[in-house]
């Protein structure tokens, strides 16, 4: 593939736009994006995308998915690949990925390797659902007088392991926001006991955004039990932190509902 420089002068020549695709709902694409997608001569989406974005691909525009969930065999190495044989086969590939790119989501590396070939880059970011689901949960991430940031951090790094942030976070008044968290927490909650932090409240809110979105709330002791009891599962958000009290009423009247029981 490093032997492609003489395809350079191709029209449309070849390039590469990585897009965010946004939290879920798809109506909270950004114009630019849409404008990229439409386009594009190959678009390639992942699983958390909605599949109604694809309406905004030209007619004659290739739609390949390469999804990542468990079974699912689209490594990041064939990913890259097919990003530049694509491109230097039809022109302007779109690689569209759920929330921002930027954001956990090896947009730059798809970048880089791009660019290693010779390929034209762009990039379009997203709306994070790092803030965006907490914001549709009625969960502001900031409050004047509460905390003075917030830290978005992954729970499972890629050796599997739960980042070592998350002990940073719980010394400090910051609202921490996990992603890719559902399967540490356990991990989590015990972390959160040994900082003085069990009845700080909690959330999981899975497909934020979206009209299938779910909210649990609870202590962050609790946060493996609120799983389990309300089936919560990815994928999903985790806030910790007292902002959380500001969640959608409702889900506190339940709260005190069954602790009345």
């Amino acid at each position: 593939m490093k032997n492609l420089a003489h395809f350079r002068k191709l029209e449309p020549q070849p390039r590469l736009t990585v897009v965010g695709a946004g939290p879920g709902d798809p109506e909270l694409i950004t114009l630019k994006a849409i404008k990229a997608i439409a386009s594009a001569q190959a678009v390639l989406y992942d699983a958390l995308v909605d599949p109604i974005l694809l309406e905004h691909c030209s007619p004659t525009c290739e739609q390949i998915y390469v999804g990542k969930k468990p079974g699912e065999s689209h490594s990041q190495a064939a990913i890259n690949e097919l990003i530049v044989e694509k491109a230097y086969a039809l022109g302007h590939v779109v690689r569209l990925k759920g929330g921002d790119p930027f954001v956990f989501g090896r947009g730059q590396e798809e970048i880089e390797f791009a660019k290693s070939y010779g390929l034209i880059t762009g990039y379009i970011p997203g709306i994070s659902s790092s803030y965006a689901a907490a914001g549709a949960a009625d969960i502001p991430l900031t409050v004047r007088g509460v905390n003075e940031s917030f830290w978005v951090m992954t729970g499972t790094k890629s050796d599997g392991s739960l980042s070592e942030d998350l002990k940073l976070g719980l010394q400090s008044t910051a609202t921490l926001v996990i992603l890719m968290g559902m399967n540490k927490l356990s991990e989590i909650a015990t972390l959160c006991q040994q900082y003085g932090k069990g009845e700080i409240s909690a959330a999981i809110i899975q497909n934020g955004t979206m009209a299938n979105q779910r909210i649990g709330i609870s202590t962050a002791a609790e946060l493996e039990n609120l799983a389990k009891k309300e089936d919560l599962r990815n994928p999903a958000i985790i806030v910790i932190g007292e902002v959380v009290r500001h969640a959608k009423p409702e889900m506190w009247e339940k709260i005190v509902k069954q602790s009345n029981l």
